[in-house]
């Protein structure tokens, strides 16, 4: 036929026999490929050719044909496999693919004699030596922190492989979800995605494939990657080296524009924590930045989360405890007690109408029979019980917070549609939130829901954790703490 094949027998090895027999059941006689050879040829063409002539030659043997070419396996296996009766009676195999396909087959993730005898420990061995030359051999101009980054939390962990819609294998960390893979696949299509389908079916951009779906980016013609991909809390991208490019493109920007986004950043957190206007001046030495611009270009970079913002409002906001006098007894503090200026220890509640957190500007009224009620500064039940009777306001401060929890009320703002209400609640209890009390309204003619929880919270760090992955959850439009009233 003219065609130019190399020619190879596979050995079969006695232990996959016993395995074979077992899975299908059937005696020694029944397993046809015990003898087997290969043909490797230039194309997917000469390929169904030697079919035609080895079927021509030999009688096939009914129901041992299997076209992985037009039906790759899931780990993009492809092959022409036959079994057909030899001159002496004896059936043998026939295996039949291209040269690419018999490379992949043997050195790639469809390696077929690992995945045959289930060689698993081997098989992850493999991977993380490959990994490893692709760490060596650079990662897209990255640098030192991010190839780091890159090591500890991809090659330590378990991998899944992906294909593309040609057939090609990129491989992830477990976590790894479809926008993590538009950048693994190439930095400019991460930076153009839009979307994406899984096995022909249009998923968000933080949906986590498993091992053998085929993934399809959808991109723009521009690029424009957002800044709240780089949110841990909102599940955008779960790899070191996907972060670290988008980054490096916003870096790229001029520090005008990162610093009015930090600044958009700083406001929104201060507008959905509830916590007014604070003293911002000692902000950006809690979080370990030079100066209060440095601390805007870190948040516009996602280098300073949200969570890490929070929690350091509640540190700036702790004063130092002044030196008490001893009192003939001393009583022992509970953790999260507060310090009451000048009146020694009384009982003390948190106010229900503003619910203050660890953090918050504080103050207290005290109350008949009930010692000292707890406010923030700026509630507005505050201000009218001062209006009337103003010195039974006074100045309180927080202690030391310890394990105490404390119940904040929250509002979500969502466009109606089946289980939202569902998928918030799962979201707080996967947070390790508890629910004290919820309620929800629905508006028709606008076709949105208003749901309010109130919810039992440590600190400002895990209420921003908590909002931010609200807010990412389809559908929702606003999540935020409510304001003192």
């Amino acid at each position: 036929m003219g065609i130019h094949a190399a020619i190879q027998g596979r050995p079969k090895h006695i232990y996959s026999i016993w395995r074979k027999m077992r899975g299908k059941d059937v005696p020694f006689e029944r397993l046809y490929d015990i003898r087997a050879v290969r043909v490797i040829v230039k194309n997917v063409r000469e390929c169904y050719t030697v079919l035609g002539v080895v079927h021509d030659l030999w009688t096939p043997v009914e129901g041992e044909f299997d076209d992985y070419i037009a039906s790759p396996k899931n780990n993009d296996y492809r092959s022409l496999h036959t079994a057909v009766i030899g001159a002496d009676g004896r059936p043998f195999e026939v295996q039949i693919r291209t040269k690419s396909m018999h490379e992949h087959a043997e050195l790639g993730v469809a390696a077929h004699w690992r995945y045959k005898e289930g060689g698993k420990a081997e098989a992850s061995f493999e991977r993380k030596v490959a990994w490893m030359r692709q760490l060596l051999e650079g990662r897209g101009g990255e640098d030192e922190g991010e190839l780091l980054a890159g090591f500890n939390t991809e090659l330590l962990e378990d991998r899944k492989y992906l294909l593309t819609p040609r057939g090609e294998v990129i491989d992830l960390p477990h976590e790894g979800t479809v926008l993590d893979f538009a950048y693994h696949v190439h930095t400019e299509v991460g930076h153009r995605c839009r979307g994406a389908k899984v096995n022909g079916r249009i998923v968000p951009l933080t949906y986590q494939p498993a091992s053998g779906d085929r993934i399809e980016i959808l991109t723009a013609k521009e690029a424009a990657p957002s800044r709240d991909w780089l949110s841990p809390h909102q599940g955008f991208l779960q790899t070191g080296s996907a972060r670290g490019k988008v980054r490096a493109w916003f870096r790229r920007a001029d520090n005008a524009a990162n610093v009015a986004a930090g600044r958009q950043i700083l406001e929104r957190e201060l507008k959905r924590l509830a916590l007014g206007d604070r003293p911002l001046e000692k902000l950006h030495a809690k979080l370990g930045q030079k100066s209060h611009e440095e601390l805007l270009i870190a948040l516009a970079l996602g280098e300073v989360s949200s969570g890490q913002l929070a929690r350091a409002f509640t540190e700036s906001e702790v004063p130092a405890a002044a030196p008490a006098r001893a009192p003939a007894r001393p009583a022992k503090r509970e953790p999260g007690a507060l310090t009451i200026q000048g009146v020694g220890n009384l009982l003390t509640t948190l106010a229900r109408c503003c619910q203050p957190l660890p953090g918050d500007a504080v103050a207290g009224f005290i109350t008949r029979g009930r010692g000292v009620t707890v406010h923030r500064a700026d509630c507005a039940s505050l201000a009218r019980l001062r209006a009337r009777a103003p010195e039974r306001v006074i100045e309180v401060h927080w202690g030391e917070t310890g394990e105490r929890a404390y119940d904040v009320e929250i509002a979500v703002t969502g466009y109606d549609r089946k289980n939202l209400h569902r998928d918030i609640t799962n979201a707080i209890a996967n947070a390790g939130v508890r629910i004290i009390a919820s309620g929800s309204r629905v508006d028709p003619s606008r076709g949105e829901v208003n749901m309010r929880f109130t919810l039992r919270l440590r600190d400002f760090g895990e209420l921003a954790a908590l909002l931010d992955k609200l807010a990412g959850l389809s559908n929702v439009m606003d999540a935020r703490r409510l304001a003192a009233g």
